[in-house]
């Protein structure tokens, strides 16, 4: 086994075999593999493939890396996972509702990728939050509040902790083997009874067309479900951001809302997280009408407002996190409007576009050592088709100066294309597996 040949060979266009790939993913797991052999399979792997055989054999090995949990609770082990969009925090409010529901959610989560927010940056926008847990504080969270969101530890899939960090600064994210093997390898390895994969489509996603989104949706659930982890996937529209609000500590804000039973704030997030849920209900032999109640239920009673409030406490956060999480979450010294520059409708939004304004901003990485200011990002963003005449706002922006103010402003109306109205579309696109 060597890294150097089994490089060459995937840039010859062969698949490794079973053997070599899980002697590449303990060498990135142990540290034989080097940072540069390590980038050179990303890129390679990103530019030839691999085989469908090749593609379950590297999830299966970076999975093995580490530990796989077995659990012994009262209740199905449950998660969900985005491919990644812009204002995509469903996961914020999904768990803490299935925990509502009776389900354990043993949440691995991941940090920014690309122009893509990442779930772990959005939590530890709260003082004193920190995701970083070993496998007795998950196992305890998971069995006492019913939800966990968590860096994975150092023994949950090492391999994929250090090539997800070389893939956001190697431009080689948009790969359906990587990003199957990342995703699937995290999600395999915390002993999951279902889950459900979110798949995006559109200008804010990694997959920008339905066919690319169909592909990678399938190759999701396909190698999960082989791996023997029943698995259904959603193709969900990504044409304009989730929720009205992205960033970290901004999109925290609407989730809480959300959580404290105002959908309105956020319809589209609300919508989504509510369907996710009751997918994973439905594949645990709840009807679909007992699953859409239930759901409801844990969100206008309050019972996923309290677990959530729960979990922050469990990991760090303030523990009167329901009552006063105004307070608690870090607000940008420059807080201004993004104005529309003629009249008409909200006729297409450049997602991507709209994410790396929030990099920009200092709300992501451009390299891995970056660090993220939390507090700034958009803020009541409008929506596809939204009536707005010139001057009005297309969105308040937060920032950290002045300059950085001025120049987000100005690529905030290079994204947002404004004419006529557009066709809307239904926000799920197409049910797999």
């Amino acid at each position: 086994m060597d890294a150097r040949a089994i490089i060459a060979g995937i840039r010859a266009g062969r698949s490794p075999d079973r053997d070599q790939l899980a002697w590449f993913a303990q060498g990135l797991a142990n540290g034989a593999v080097s940072d540069a052999q390590a980038g050179a399979f990303a890129m390679a792997v990103c530019l030839n493939g691999l085989s469908d055989a090749g593609r379950v054999a590297l999830t299966i090995a970076m999975r093995d890396s580490g530990d796989v949990l077995v659990w012994d609770l009262p209740g199905p082990v449950l998660d969900k996972h985005s491919t990644g969009g812009v204002g995509d925090c469903v996961s914020l409010i999904a768990a803490p509702v299935l925990a509502a529901c009776g389900a354990f959610v043993p949440m691995i989560s991941g940090r920014g990728l690309g122009h893509t927010g990442g779930t772990l940056d959005k939590l530890e926008a709260i003082p004193g939050l920190s995701t970083q847990v070993d496998e007795a504080r998950l196992r305890r969270i998971t069995r006492d509040v019913g939800c966990a969101i968590v860096s994975a530890t150092g023994q949950i899939a090492p391999a994929d902790r250090r090539l997800y960090a070389i893939r956001d600064v190697t431009a080689t994210v948009d790969s359906i083997d990587l990003i199957t093997a990342s995703i699937l390898s995290k999600k395999l390895a915390t002993g999951l009874d279902g889950l459900v994969l979110d798949v995006k489509c559109g200008s804010g996603a990694f997959m920008k067309t339905p066919d690319a989104a169909r592909t990678l949706a399938q190759a999701l659930a396909d190698t999960a479900n082989d791996a023997g982890c029943r698995t259904s996937a959603l193709i969900t529209d990504m044409n304009a951001p989730l929720a009205p609000a992205l960033g970290n500590a901004v999109e925290v804000a609407i989730c809480m809302e959300v959580l404290a039973g105002d959908i309105a704030a956020a319809p589209r997030l609300a919508e989504l997280a509510q369907a996710i849920c009751v997918q994973l209900l439905t594949m645990q032999g709840q009807s679909a009408g007992d699953a859409a109640d239930n759901v409801s239920r844990a969100l206008t009673s309050g019972a996923a407002m309290e677990r959530f409030a729960q979990m922050v406490a469990a990991l760090g956060g303030p523990p009167d996190m329901a009552e006063d999480w105004r307070t608690h979450l870090p607000k940008a010294p420059v807080v201004g409007t993004v104005v529309a520059p003629q009249s008409g409708h909200i006729a297409a939004i450049d997602g991507e576009a709209l994410g790396m304004v929030v990099v920009a901003l200092g709300g992501g990485r451009r390299v891995e050592s970056d660090r993220i200011d939390p507090s700034v990002g958009l803020t009541d963003v409008v929506g596809l088709s939204d009536r707005v005449e010139k001057g009005q706002p297309l969105c308040t922006l937060h920032a950290a100066t002045q300059d950085s103010a001025q120049q987000a402003a100005l690529a905030v109306q290079a994204a947002i294309t404004i004419g006529d109205a557009p066709v809307i579309g239904p926000l799920i696109l197409e049910r797999i597996g």
